[in-house]
């Protein structure tokens, strides 16, 4: 006949085998174990009431149960380990036929991509990048750059004057550049200067805030034979080798003489409207003697195109508001 040990560890036994889950047998094992109130720790607490030979003889009983169960319980919970794991591997299977979705990644405003592609176009053919400050002295912006003070683009209705700041200004082009750019090199030379500039002109296809690009050429007999060439060639490989463009003449106070070129739009409500890009021509005598370089020796082109105008043409966008509001559905476009 079994003793009350030998029912508990058989119970505990059983239970231990019943239980479904490592959850189930947790309850089990707190059933058996529990500090305080664990079946075999009541055993163990009663252990203390009797005589020395029983308490032996009842000590060794209780030892012997109790690395049963724990040995039972390990068992069991290695076994139902290795069962949800193996469910695991089941349902997360990894199907390698299976298309995933690409992580979403960033890439470049339109501005500033488009402006790479312009210094690699125009490395190309030989042109160095340059760069120069926003805030721009008066001189540098226009003084040198042969418009005096009456010319309009001083009025305050374009040109954005630094207050505070002795006749400076936030540059109306990137020509100061090429300023710079002549009175630190010596001829031959040929350059681009991409920039930031501003105007007091707000409409669909002019911002107060846009970009430029312009380029310069000096050499002892650059034409303007060279000039529609390198533009053309430029302006095809940037946009598209089906464009059709037109150079008309034009005026600037720095170039003489002085053309504009014109892209004819390709498609929607303007298609056929002609939409002016850039101005260029052969580069005034005048500027030249400004930074120091005889006219008599040496001649070339100058011109400047505008960015946005250029990616409106090229991607159709009706509007030049729409580079700088931030919409991503407009940007993830491109």
């Amino acid at each position: 006949m079994k003793n009350a040990l030998q029912i508990l560890e058989a119970k505990g036994i059983e239970r231990i085998h019943d239980a479904m889950d490592l959850s189930s047998l947790e309850e089990v094992e707190q059933w058996l174990f529990g500090r305080k109130q664990g079946e075999l720790t009541l055993e163990l607490r009663k252990i203390g009431h009797l005589s020395e030979t029983e308490r032996k003889k009842q000590g060794e009983a209780l030892h012997g149960v109790k690395e049963n169960l724990e040995k039972a319980l390990l068992q069991k919970k290695e076994s139902l380990e290795r069962t949800r794991m193996d469910a695991l591997a089941e349902d997360d299977r990894l199907d390698i036929t299976m298309d995933l979705p690409r992580p979403e990644r960033g890439h470049l405003h339109l501005i500033p991509e488009f402006i790479r592609q312009v210094e690699d176009v125009f490395g190309r053919m030989g042109f160095d990048v340059a760069y120069g400050p926003e805030i721009e002295e008066e001189e540098l912006n226009f003084d040198l750059l042969n418009i005096p003070s009456t010319h309009p683009a001083r009025d305050m209705q374009d040109t954005f004057w630094m207050e505070g700041e002795k006749r400076k200004v936030l540059r109306t082009h990137t020509s100061p550049v090429q300023i710079r750019y002549m009175q630190s090199h010596k001829p031959p030379f040929r350059m681009v200067c991409p920039g930031k500039v501003y105007r007091k002109d707000a409409d669909a296809t002019h911002s107060p805030v846009f970009h430029q690009f312009e380029g310069l050429m000096i050499g002892k007999d650059v034409n303007l034979c060279h000039l529609k060439g390198v533009m053309t060639a430029a302006v095809k490989e940037l946009i598209s080798p089906d464009l059709t463009l037109r150079f008309r003449t034009g005026y600037f106070p720095f170039t003489e003489p002085s053309l504009e070129m014109d892209i004819q739009w390709g498609k929607g409500r303007g298609e056929g409207k002609w939409l002016e890009v850039a101005g260029c021509g052969m580069v005034h005598p005048q500027v030249l003697r400004n930074v120091n370089i005889d006219p008599e020796a040496w001649q070339g082109f100058a011109f400047g195109f505008g960015v946005e105008r250029l990616l409106m043409i090229k991607h159709q966008i009706p509007n030049i508001r729409l580079f700088y509001q931030g919409d991503l559905r407009f940007l993830k476009q491109f």
